[in-house]
């Protein structure tokens, strides 16, 4: 242990690893071991330095890892969702196709299709699933795909006339936009 050690606090009464015990008189201290003093105080300080950084960076990455499972636990079925969206548009086209044909037989077939879709769609939701209703509403194209404008007077411009698809989101995040027809003002330039 060094004299120096000792007058700043650090006497553990154990040599440092590597160091041999030398006794230095008050005074007696040479040029030499004084330049060694101060190097080895700078690295102490640049040790110290480097444990502050490397223990902030563990806990910034314990933070992170953390974030990332949440969003993994909370969006896990993100892709199932995206696969079975298409399940509900086919059943959406086949209620529309029963709606227009006449017949005990398709009066059941629609009353299945229809249970089906019903429970289809109480599944996906208890997951997280929302549908998007654009139909009447402002378009947002953080919600709405624009695939035509239509010229009107009968609603505002920038208002959505018709959805073509719907949309759906899990929880915050938006899986699918919906389809949708925005107005636009005629060529006259009346809205």
């Amino acid at each position: 242990m060094k004299k120096a050690d000792v007058e700043n606090g650090k006497d553990d009464g154990q040599p440092s690893e590597g160091e041999t015990v030398a006794t230095i008189e008050p005074g007696t201290v040479t040029p030499e071991q004084l330049t060694e003093l101060k190097e080895r105080a700078a690295k102490a300080d640049e040790h110290w330095d480097r444990l502050l950084r490397t223990s902030a960076d563990l806990e910034n990455f314990k933070k992170r890892a953390a974030r990332e499972k949440d969003e993994t636990r909370r969006f896990a079925n993100e892709n199932l969702l995206q696969k079975l969206i298409p399940v509900l548009d086919n059943f959406d086209m086949a209620l529309a196709a029963t709606q227009n044909s006449q017949g005990a037989n398709v009066q059941s077939l629609q009353a299945g299709i229809n249970m089906i879709h019903q429970q289809l769609k109480s599944a996906l939701a208890d997951s997280g699933l929302e549908e998007i209703d654009a139909a009447g509403k402002t378009f947002d194209p953080n919600l709405h795909e624009a695939v035509s404008q239509q010229e009107t007077t009968d609603v505002p411009e920038g208002q959505v006339v018709q959805q073509m698809r719907k949309g759906y989101r899990l929880r915050d995040r938006l899986l699918r936009p919906a389809t949708v027809v925005v107005a636009k003002a005629p060529a006259g330039g009346q809205a």
